[in-house]
């Protein structure tokens, strides 16, 4: 199969460029910009809608993040080893997928509004989290609707067979571009967004998913003292009579 210039740019070099970014903008951001290491909380802005979308986000995430690792870097012959049958684990994908991204959907729709009505906390919002957000949303948007519209239709694409191994062979540093063609629409737009965000993703607030306090795992112990060695003693003139 003859590529394209597109499709070489696409599915050959834009993976390698944002995982470059990636790995190199993280380790820029930790040697000259220690201090901007951080979410830049808006906590004391506002904390009825942060509790309700905080939680909602970060818990979806998280389950996304898993079964992406799982779906993609995991292939469908080692889960079929344990004992997991393909129908099963389509159930389960499906299942998971689809409640954990709606809460991280939720969550990321009340962190925006928050954002946008709170006075405080838009003022405090700068261009780089206005474009976090929009590459994060569309992202999910596009994941959940490929998940969503594939089971509906009653035609769900099997990402296992052409996603996962083109993802698996741009690290084996042997891209199989004909792989992730083979793809339908949704899934390619979804990739597309996923390398820009990872590429953006040094440069922004999302650096904290790497924060680990693992330095106080090893800090001694803080001791508080008294001052003084002694206690004081009673000033003059403030002595009991009698």
């Amino acid at each position: 199969m003859t590529l394209s210039p597109v499709d070489v740019i696409l599915w050959v070099a834009l993976p390698y460029v944002s995982i470059a970014i990636f790995i190199g903008g993280h380790i820029w951001r930790y040697r000259y910009d220690k201090f901007g290491w951080t979410t830049r909380s808006s906590q004391l802005y506002e904390k009825r809608l942060l509790r309700l979308g905080s939680p909602l986000f970060h818990f979806g995430i998280l389950f996304v993040a898993i079964g992406h690792v799982v779906g993609v870097l995991v292939p469908a012959s080692w889960v079929a080893a344990l004992g997991i049958g393909e129908d099963l684990y389509h159930v389960l994908a499906v299942a998971v997928g689809a409640i954990a991204g709606f809460c991280t959907l939720t969550g990321a729709a009340i962190l925006i509004y928050r954002r946008r009505t709170v006075g405080p906390v838009f003022s405090a919002t700068t261009v780089n989290d206005k474009i976090m957000y929009l590459l994060l949303t569309a992202t999910i948007v596009l994941g959940l609707g490929t998940t969503v519209l594939g089971n509906l239709t009653g035609t769900p694409h099997d990402y296992r067979a052409t996603v996962s191994p083109w993802f698996r062979s741009i690290f084996a540093l042997q891209p199989d571009t004909e792989l992730i063609l083979a793809a339908p629409l949704g899934f390619q737009l979804h990739v597309l967004a996923a390398w820009v965000l990872f590429a953006f993703w040094p440069f922004s607030r999302l650096v904290h998913v790497f924060s680990f306090p693992v330095g106080y795992l090893a800090r001694p112990y803080i001791v508080y003292r008294s001052r003084d060695p002694e206690p004081r003693k009673p000033r003059r003139g403030w002595e009991r009579i009698g």
